[in-house]
């Protein structure tokens, strides 16, 4: 398969990527984080197609990166007893890096995850963030890279691990963020810290209180 890499500002760059994505194509984008790899989420080949082309093992859900927080709804049920909590989380934090896990919709294909909850993000980019406009508001993403292997920051890092295996590269130069995003699973009370990233422990606390880290004593 030919990997093609095209820049991020080229007019057409969007709409090309887009209509890849619709036709079940796999495109890799950059994000305020890292550089993520998209797939039409409501597409069950083409989500497949991503856990293939990054070896990632098929237990592990994809996530949602949503264009913004009026799209939520569309895939998540909000947890009642954290109601307050989650709005808070998402007026301080979104547009960032930090992931929610939230109930799953029903409208969320088995395949992006299998279980009851789903991991959902509003990214703090506006090339990103239009691209999944662009795309109806909601796209399946995770790193762009080999499971495993370090997440990248360029285009050339992406090509490097994913060159051959997906359709589009959209080189919108280097990631500024660099750092995986905060995961914090909200279905739970408190909420718990799943993966350390870009949004430090003290800030969720200072914005919700208590939260539950695994490895405290």
């Amino acid at each position: 398969m030919r990997t093609d890499v095209i820049r991020a500002d080229r007019k057409d760059a969007r709409p090309v990527a887009v209509e890849l994505l619709r036709a079940g194509g796999l495109v890799a984008f950059p994000t305020d984080t890292v550089y993520g790899l998209a797939a039409w989420p409501w597409n069950a080949e083409a989500v497949a197609r991503l856990y293939e082309a990054k070896q990632r093992p098929s237990d592990r859900p994809i996530p949602l990166l949503l264009s913004d927080v009026g799209r939520l709804d569309r895939v998540s049920l909000g947890p009642p007893q954290l109601c307050s909590a989650l709005m808070r989380l998402t007026q301080r934090f979104w547009p960032g890096a930090l992931t929610l896990v939230l109930p799953k919709a029903q409208s969320v294909p088995d395949v992006v995850s299998a279980g009851s909850t789903v991991a959902v993000r509003v990214p703090d980019l506006s090339l990103a963030r239009d691209l999944i406009g662009d795309a109806e508001g909601v796209l399946a993403v995770t790193s762009a890279n080999l499971s495993g292997c370090r997440s990248p920051v360029t285009a050339q890092e992406v090509e490097e691990q994913l060159g051959g295996r997906i359709e589009l590269i959209l080189d919108g130069g280097t990631s500024r963020g660099g750092v995986p995003s905060t995961i914090l699973d909200c279905t739970v009370s408190p909420p718990e810290l799943l993966r350390h990233g870009a949004v430090a422990e003290a800030a969720l606390r200072a914005a919700i209180g208590t939260i539950k880290v695994p490895d405290e004593k």
